[in-house]
């Protein structure tokens, strides 16, 4: 194995966001970590997906909003480096552990941004492809207020966010966010580091569009650039590049075991990522699901 796929996947572990991880995290336990960006932008950590907010005169631009509990949490981080209201609040996806917290923030007069496809997945609901479960749709302030389809730039006094669609990557509703003047870039779960990404096939993601993002991200970087990651540490374009290679690897393989003839089981059943659940202590289920993303993604 090439030393850049191995320091991309060095002591990761497999993690799938929803319903179960909520019920399974006590918050009351959950310390918001709060991150220096430079430039009055900074990245939370609490339980769910990164956070980012960038600090204007008279008003934040935060992107997502983690599970619904944190919402005090957060509040009480942010107000910790400023006493200026959450006026944009950014969905990059649909999934409650980044976008639990939009009802309550949008109580408190933030107007939730985010592509059309989270507005209409999050009103109808969705099925998880792997397990089948159900997450039941949202009505009145759990609903983004203002949608786009390709771009979208927000701003507040002195601060200025640019929301761009990669389409069909972690879901059909991703959005990265470019803080220029920071040199800051949010993505969502198009990135993840330190395990491996989800792939949400039943909602429209895929892992040819996860590259393609993960292409767009490295021209659009440089190597001052901070990545706010959808899970896991800060990175930079480096950390990128290596997550890059880890998913091009993964395809391979899974293309690789299509081509054979193999159908879903047959693939999950060679355990093709063997070598590389033994370096992050992936579980076999863990394993399995990340295989069945990628085959969903490429079968005829």
């Amino acid at each position: 194995m090439n030393r850049i796929l191995t320091a991309a996947i060095a002591g990761a572990f497999l993690a799938w966001a929803g319903a179960a991880a909520a019920q399974q995290t006590d918050f009351s336990k959950i310390e918001v970590k709060t991150i220096d960006l430079g430039h009055r932008t900074y990245m939370l950590q609490g339980a769910g997906g990164n956070v980012t907010i960038a600090v204007g005169d008279d008003g934040v631009i935060m992107v997502d909003s983690e599970f619904a509990p944190m919402h005090e949490k957060l509040k009480a981080a942010i107000a910790a480096v400023t006493n200026q209201p959450v006026h944009y609040l950014v969905n990059t996806h649909f999934h409650s552990d980044h976008s639990g917290g939009d009802k309550a923030f949008a109580e408190e007069g933030a107007v939730v941004a985010a592509q059309v496809n989270v507005k209409k997945r999050l009103a109808q609901g969705t099925v998880d492809g792997v397990r089948g479960r159900k997450t039941p749709g949202v009505t009145g302030d759990a609903l983004p207020a203002k949608t786009y389809r390709n771009a979208l730039t927000l701003k507040v006094k002195g601060r200025t966010a640019q929301l761009r669609h990669p389409a069909n990557a972690h879901t059909d509703g991703d959005t990265y966010v470019w803080f220029a003047d920071a040199n800051v870039l949010a993505t969502g779960d198009t990135v993840v580091l330190g395990r491996y990404p989800n792939i949400d096939f039943a909602n429209g993601g895929n892992i040819k569009g996860m590259i393609r993002a993960s292409d767009a991200y490295l021209k659009l970087a440089n190597d001052e650039t901070k990545i706010v990651p959808g899970h896991g540490p800060l990175g930079d374009k480096k950390a990128v590049a290596a997550y890059r290679a880890m998913l091009i690897e993964a395809r391979y393989r899974i293309a690789k075991l299509i081509n054979a003839g193999k159908n879903e089981e047959e693939a999950v059943a060679a355990r093709p990522f063997a070598d590389l659940d033994a370096k992050i202590g992936a579980s076999e289920q863990q394993s399995a699901n990340f295989v069945r993303v990628i085959y969903h993604s490429l079968r005829p």
